[in-house]
């Protein structure tokens, strides 16, 4: 039966690549992109598959916290059922990394845009479906006051394996807090140093075989093997269900960080019950 699947970042890349695979599969598939003419050609590209999956566009900034909000308003309103939400957006460098929120943008699009649009679609979400978190190797201690925008972290690859280990942390606080009452939650490292334009930005190189981040992703979103696996976390560099960061299995550090996520939220106008 042909699942609805929202792919965020999903014009290039790892997320264009899967949202392909779930087309020709027949599954319904909610593309996203911050620029209309890649998402018109990811449509495009869609389209020209066969399987008959059908396709629908959202054009939106996830830098922005108030155009999350809209674009979670613009899905529950035309969907009352959501099988899979896939945060896939990422960004590792840019010349400007502060957003208009005033917040670092590897923050702002990693890990607290995707816990926004999770929260506001969880009603949409029931407990057989599933939330799909890009996590990465790259994970290191995170800084709350970064993570509010207080403090600048001049370096990219910090900034970013911060916000990293961040989605994880709250992708294991979301599972335990919800359990059997709503979706499984489950943190994905989909690979190291693969073909994206993330890797050949922060790296100046080609990278792995992007269908590698795909394959996984997809496998996440429907196989039977990861329907018990909620808060868990899969290293796709080693092919199996491990250990992230220590500090996304300490709860004290975890909470710390949902809870500056949320006044983050708050501060800039979010209602978080």
């Amino acid at each position: 039966m042909p699942k609805t699947i929202l792919i965020t970042g999903s014009t290039d890349g790892i997320g264009l690549e899967t949202a392909k695979s779930l087309t020709s599969m027949g599954h319904h598939v909610l593309l996203h992109g911050r620029n209309p003419a890649k998402l018109e050609q990811a449509e495009k590209e869609l389209a020209e598959l066969s399987g008959g999956g059908k396709v629908e566009c959202y054009v939106v900034d996830l830098s922005s916290m108030s155009s999350v909000e809209a674009f979670a308003k613009a899905v529950v309103q035309k969907h009352d059922k959501l099988d899979v939400l896939i945060n896939n957006a990422g960004i590792f460098k840019t010349p400007d990394p502060i957003t208009q929120d005033g917040l670092d943008v590897r923050f702002a699009v990693n890990t607290i845009a995707p816990y926004l649009l999770t929260q506001r679609l969880l009603p949409l979400l029931n407990d057989s479906g599933r939330v799909i978190n890009l996590s990465s190797a790259a994970q290191s201690p995170v800084k709350p006051e970064a993570l509010a925008g207080q403090v600048r972290l001049i370096d990219d690859y910090e900034a970013y394996a911060q916000s990293k280990l961040a989605i994880t942390m709250w992708s294991r606080v979301m599972a335990l807090s919800i359990k059997d009452k709503g979706p499984i939650f489950i943190a994905v490292n989909p690979g190291s140093l693969l073909a994206t334009k993330m890797v050949k930005e922060g790296f100046g190189m080609a990278g792995n075989d992007i269908r590698i981040g795909a394959d996984i992703l997809i496998r996440a979103a429907l196989a039977d093997e990861f329907a018990t696996t909620s808060g868990q976390y899969f290293d796709n560099d080693s092919g199996q269900f491990t250990s992230p960061h220590p500090d996304a299995l300490n709860s004290q550090k975890s909470d710390t960080i949902v809870h500056a996520i949320e006044a983050v939220l708050v501060a800039r106008g979010s209602q978080l019950s």
